[in-house]
């Protein structure tokens, strides 16, 4: 069914739900997502907040909020965050206020976020739904890093020594997709969504519609 097939018969939920989605690099978990995307009605990312320097082809509120290191520590340290993380001396993390305003019209927010900042998410919103992309084996994504033709072999072995860190995590999940078929995968990630969005508590205006008085 084509994303506008989908649409045509789709009502809005009363409230939409926030999905984590990590995968170890190589996992195929872009790929995934734009085609769940492409699906799925009513869901949108999340626009990260950093402090690093805006790339030629970037925009502001697109891409991510840019903002300088003070700005940041002050959502920190004001609980305006979901989930941050440092890496290689820049800061990133997710803001609260949008994502709840989001959920709150019925969207729902997909945060593509790795294992550290999905363990922060569950501790601010315990209602996230977490998802984990597996590639069919580490030996896959050595290959798929390789086959990118774009980094060095230090840079490899850098990203799948990573890559396993993340896969280690797998088991805190809800729910696990394994990648080793992307039209299998992209129907189960898909399945997982809609069942969230299906659930009673997100429906109650149905439940309200054939129970009262």
């Amino acid at each position: 069914m084509s994303a506008t097939g989908l649409a045509q018969g789709w009502e809005r939920p009363q409230a939409g739900a926030l999905f984590v989605v990590s995968g170890a690099s190589g996992s195929g978990k872009t790929t995934l997502l734009k085609r769940v995307f492409e699906q799925v009605p009513g869901l949108q990312f999340s626009v990260s907040a950093t402090t690093r320097s805006m790339r030629v082809g970037e925009a502001e509120g697109v891409d991510y909020h840019y903002v300088d290191i003070p700005t940041f520590r002050a959502l920190r340290d004001g609980g305006e965050l979901l989930e941050y993380a440092e890496v290689y001396g820049r800061y990133y993390g997710t803001p609260r206020k949008p994502v709840e305003r989001a959920l709150g019209l019925g969207l729902s927010v997909v945060l593509d976020i790795d294992v550290q900042g999905a363990r922060q998410v569950r501790q601010s919103y315990p209602g996230a739904v977490s998802v984990f992309i597996l590639p069919p084996s580490v030996e896959t994504i050595r290959e798929r890093l390789t086959a990118r033709g774009t980094d060095s072999a230090e840079v490899i072995a850098r990203r799948e020594r990573e890559a396993t860190e993340q896969l280690s995590a797998c088991g805190e999940y809800d729910y696990l997709v394994m990648n080793d078929n992307l039209n299998t995968a992209t129907r189960v990630l898909e399945g997982i969504f809609l069942a969230e969005l299906s659930k009673t508590s997100r429906r109650l205006h149905w439940v309200r519609k054939f129970t009262a008085g």
